[in-house]
């Protein structure tokens, strides 16, 4: 899976917002907390607040909030509501590849990878992320002997 700046920075800028205590920020200001570029934040605060994950305010003390609880937003909807589906082929949703011959069992291992993306991403909250404090299952994969190892 590639992570796309545009997630990162989607993810990081809600942090950001989390940890502010549901005051809102400008896009300046989370752009300057973050070191994010200001123009690009701009673009995925745009998409984050269509996607309902933020909620905007107009005016001097004016800026952005989360539309939800932290507890309540998984990185798996921010990544979604910046760059789409967790998982696809060229274009398709795993469930939708078939292939003939050798390869007709290969959707499958599609599917599967979409299904542990969502089992680690879907249930990784922000505030799980502000904490520190992931679902056990997530920890256990960062425990894994080979896991922090490039292959």
């Amino acid at each position: 899976m590639n992570i796309s700046a545009k997630s990162e920075y989607a993810v990081r800028a809600l942090l950001e917002l989390a940890a502010n205590d549901g005051a809102p920020l400008s896009a300046g200001a989370l752009a300057k907390g973050q070191h994010l570029p200001r123009k690009f934040l701009e673009a995925i605060l745009v998409e984050l607040k269509r996607a309902g994950l933020l909620a905007s305010q107009r005016g001097p003390v004016g800026g952005y909030r989360l539309a939800k609880p932290p507890e309540d937003i998984a990185v798996g909807a921010v990544l979604r509501a910046v760059d789409g589906p967790l998982a696809e082929v060229r274009g398709l949703r795993p469930h939708e590849t078939a292939y003939a011959g050798v390869a007709e069992h290969l959707p499958k291992v599609w599917v599967a990878v979409r299904v542990a993306l969502r089992d680690v991403l879907d249930q990784v909250s922000i505030a799980d992320l502000l904490s520190g404090r992931l679902p056990e299952h997530v920890e256990s994969l960062t425990r894994e002997p080979d896991a922090w190892q490039n292959r």
